[in-house]
């Protein structure tokens, strides 16, 4: 006869040096539904989170060796295990203590003596969030566009999968730049950007970063966000090469002017074009006046814009 497997509502990891807790929490979680796995310190739920993550834990704060805010810093250290709520549980009631917890990454507190009803509670309201972002997050990662989130300073807050492949992919890392991760800021080319126009985030049209890198395009736009202390950036790459012949004959440029725009797409600006091509600032800028008066524009990243469509509409054309 076939055994259909049992199903749980989701995974739930107890980490408690204490026998009568852990075993009062897993008949409170299993006969609600839930998975559960247990471990007796920091070190050994770290080990098996190797082999199967858990969806939600609830964590002791004091245990002998890795005490639970240890063993908290390391799970958020670890890109595979940071979106793991974690829970503490602790009979300390003290300020200080919930404070502390709540600054490793814990998402909310249980405390002891324990409330079976309290601990559902808790757990199903936080698996709630969590699969919430889990669903955006899927929907980015697999969609057209990407997006992160930065604070006024330029610090990454939120950052996808999708995202940091678009900033891997688009801006070149300098040597000793700090890696791209939450907690650190965005790389130099576009922390120059975010903080030039951090005052025009509210604006409907704010200057986007545009950058060309490996015969792709790719840009980076200012996104109405509630928090004002956060900034989110929709993130987007169009494929297509510079071919400045078939360029400058579609856009009416001449050979200077569209040597000057791929440039310009590359983030340069007039001085180091320029140097680039051996000529002045001030007659690269003259170039630009003439590139913005044919192609009926206003600005440097409108011009790249137009020059880029027209880019793509050839590829394609070339293609088919």
């Amino acid at each position: 006869m076939l055994i259909e497997p049992k199903t749980y509502k989701a995974v739930v990891m107890i980490i408690d040096d204490t026998p009568e807790n852990l075993a009062l929490l897993s008949d409170i979680l299993r006969e609600a539904g839930y998975r559960v796995l247990v471990a007796t310190g920091g070190d050994t739920a770290l080990e098996q989170i190797r082999y199967l993550a858990p969806d939600i834990i609830l964590l002791d704060v004091i245990m002998p060796g890795l005490n639970g805010y240890e063993t908290c810093q390391r799970l958020k250290a670890n890109a595979a295990t940071a979106h793991i709520p974690v829970l503490f549980m602790t009979a300390m009631g003290e300020l200080d203590d919930l404070l502390k917890g709540f600054g490793e990454g814990a998402v909310d507190y249980i405390v002891k003596p324990i409330r079976p009803p309290e601990v559902l509670a808790r757990v199903e309201a936080q698996l709630h969030l969590a699969r919430q972002v889990q669903r955006a997050e899927e929907a980015l990662n697999h969609g057209a566009f990407a997006a992160m989130a930065i604070n006024p300073h330029g610090i990454i807050t939120w950052l996808p999968e999708a995202a940091l492949r678009w900033l891997r992919e688009g801006i070149q890392v300098i040597d000793g730049a700090e890696p791209i991760t939450v907690g650190n800021k965005v790389p130099i080319q576009l922390l120059e950007w975010v903080l030039s126009g951090r005052t025009q985030a509210s604006q409907i049209e704010a200057t986007p970063f545009e950058i060309l890198r490996g015969g792709d395009h790719y840009v980076a736009k200012w996104m109405p966000c509630s928090n004002s202390n956060e900034n989110l950036l929709l993130l987007e790459k169009h494929r297509g090469e510079w071919n400045l012949d078939s360029l400058k004959n579609s856009l009416g440029l001449t050979p200077r002017e569209a040597e000057i725009l791929m440039w310009i797409s590359r983030g340069k600006t007039n001085k180091e074009v320029g140097l680039i091509i051996n000529s002045s600032p001030r007659t690269i800028n003259k170039h630009l006046e003439h590139v913005f008066e044919k192609l009926d524009v206003a600005t440097r990243a409108a011009a790249v814009s137009v020059a880029m469509q027209r880019t793509t509409k050839l590829t394609t054309s070339t293609d088919d």
